[in-house]
């Protein structure tokens, strides 16, 4: 039986889940790490988890069994197994017929534990397999009282904390809830609202009281989810907590403060920045989540095109001269700059930045806080800069004259400078150095180009669908008279499954407006010329527009026109009218 044993690797290529070149690779370094296969391929990220929990149930004859789908979780029964051994084997007991005993498993060689529960309980085993993260997440459910409504899109305020918080409420109109014990059962909901807001890829949690409750919301994608609605009675409790974790004044209320939050989430060290504003009904909480992998992602996986991509890499090469990207808040800005720092940070350049914040903390980069309360300011900053002799300086975000004009005189003088400007396309970004008071001479000679990017959130890979382009996509896209087929591919449409969370889309890349100047566009600048003539001699220079570069993602079946509508802010219906 064992020898005709289809090996797992086998399993999964046959599937299609990974390649030959992948599974050779992971059969050795699993020999060498002592490791098992599956946890190779796992930590690699060959494949997912729940695909080796298939494959090893495929491998061994075993049921598959997916705690996420409705009611199969409502069958557990925990009494049925002690406690001590289902933590310590992460096992689930779903239900008990006269001497037999159905289990569910994560491993089906570990034939010792078989061997122990068939000793201490006196029964048969019936196994079935499901994946590790599934039976830990089904557990730490369990603990805060809310498994009864495990995959069920559970509400996160559960009857058990809710109950527990009313005990503590009714103590002394909140004031006694203790937001320090680590049992504490609002310590255990706000836990879990930060590990629930990791797991799902947000990048900002929200929590916004209201006049009758208080909303919880996730940005995910660019795009703010309503997850919950927290009881009224819990609002001084929830905040009091994020405050305390955050290490600001719990007891100030009448003013904005912020703070920084740290810790583990799946065993992984996570940073927030958490402010607090004070609105009508009670203080409004964000917490920014900070992933330091987010921004060494690799240049050519933030969605340049191959022109584009060969540009930027010659520009940010270039010994002096100002570069700057443009773009609103939330554009991806800070990640493009630190992508380009993290490629050109070696031992042979000495790079420093000037930053308020600072978020993601880079080894080999000289990094500057912003204190303007004791007059650290940027200003200050850049001068100080000057005198450490670097070769590449990166200044946040220019807001004055002031800090333009001590950029401009650092690139004047054999740095590189980056930087970022708030404006809607790259050629406004002349006009705006300008109209704060820089001298249009140092404008014209400073500037070597200027990039401007939105976000766009691209198709899940699960649910795309191909689709027929309709009239508006045709015009909309340029493509009136050309088939589909002829273009660079198919139209793909959002579909929805729970990979995405029935949204359609599963992550973001940009698009991107790369001006790079040349004689003509410096003259222009200096002698002020209107940004309708700037954005013309541009495109004729080789620039691509926004709506282009997201044109061409649309084509690949990247993304939707009606997502580059949304982020560049084009109205499709006036579009296809002209």
């Amino acid at each position: 039986m064992a020898r005709s044993r289809k090996r797992l690797g086998e399993i999964l290529v046959g599937w299609g889940a990974l390649n030959q070149e992948q599974a050779d690779k992971a059969a050795t370094m699993a020999k060498g790490a002592g490791k098992r296969m599956g946890e190779v391929l796992v930590e690699q990220g060959f494949t997912k988890e729940d695909q080796v929990a298939k494959a090893l149930a495929n491998q061994f004859g075993m049921e598959y069994v997916d705690l996420s789908v409705n009611g199969v979780a409502e069958k557990i029964d925990l009494k049925l197994v002690p406690d001590d051994l289902v933590k310590k084997h992460l096992i689930l007991p779903i239900g008990k017929t006269g001497n037999r005993l159905q289990l569910l498993i994560h491993d089906p060689m570990d034939l010792e534990l078989f061997d122990l529960l068939r000793f201490r309980l006196n029964v048969e085993l019936d196994q079935k397999l499901t994946s590790k993260s599934q039976i830990k997440k089904y557990l730490e459910a369990a603990a805060a009282g809310t498994a009864r409504k495990f995959g069920q899109g559970e509400s996160l305020v559960t009857e058990s904390i809710d109950k527990s918080v009313d005990k503590s409420v009714d103590r002394s109109m909140d004031k006694s809830i203790d937001v320090t014990d680590e049992e504490a059962p609002i310590v255990k909901l706000c836990n879990r609202i930060i590990a629930e807001a990791v797991r799902t890829r947000a990048s900002d949690i929200h929590i916004e009281p209201m006049a009758d409750r208080v909303r919880l919301r996730y940005r995910i994608d660019g795009v703010c989810l309503e997850r919950d609605n927290l009881p009224k009675r819990m609002q001084n409790a929830v905040l009091s907590r994020f405050k305390l974790m955050a290490g600001v004044n719990i007891a100030e209320k009448r003013v904005p403060q912020d703070g920084r939050i740290k810790m583990p989430v799946d065993d992984a060290s996570i940073d927030f920045r958490v402010s607090s504003c004070p609105a009508y009904h009670g203080e409004s909480i964000v917490l920014r989540i900070l992933r330091p992998d987010s921004v060494r992602i690799g240049l050519e996986n933030l969605g340049f095109e191959a022109d584009n991509l060969a540009v930027f890499n010659r520009i940010i090469r270039r010994p002096n001269g100002i570069f700057l990207v443009t773009g609103p808040t939330g554009s991806g800005k800070t990640t493009t700059l630190y992508s380009a720092l993290d490629v050109l940070n070696r031992p042979d350049k000495k790079i420093i930045t000037a930053e308020d914040p600072v978020e993601y903390n880079f080894e080999g980069i000289n990094q500057c806080q912003v204190r303007e309360h004791i007059g650290l300011t940027f200003t200050a900053i850049l001068r100080s800069m000057l005198r450490q002799a670097p070769n590449i300086i990166l200044v946040g975000e220019i807001r004055d004259k002031e800090v333009a004009e001590i950029a401009i005189q650092a690139a004047l003088t054999g740095h590189l400078v980056f930087s970022t400007l708030h404006t809607n396309d790259a050629p406004s970004a002349i006009t705006r150095l300008i109209d704060i008071g820089v001298k249009p001479f140092l404008v014209a000679s400073s500037i070597q180009a200027v990039m401007a990017q939105r976000l766009i959130r691209i198709l899940c890979k699960e649910c795309k669908r191909v689709a027929k382009a309709e009239e508006l996509d045709h015009k909309y896209l340029g493509l009136t008279g050309i088939s589909v087929e002829e273009g660079l591919g198919k139209i793909m449409r959002p579909v929805g499954c729970p990979h995405c969370v029935n949204t359609g889309y599963r992550g973001r890349k940009a698009i991107f407006e790369m001006m790079v100047m040349n004689t003509q566009i410096r003259e222009m600048a200096f002698n002020l010329a209107p940004i309708a003539d700037i954005r013309r001699a541009a495109i004729a220079n080789g620039m691509r527009a926004l709506v282009g570069d997201g044109k061409i993602k649309v084509l690949k079946g990247i993304s939707t026109a009606d997502e580059i509508a949304r982020s560049t802010q084009v109205d499709m219906e006036a579009v296809a009218k002209t």
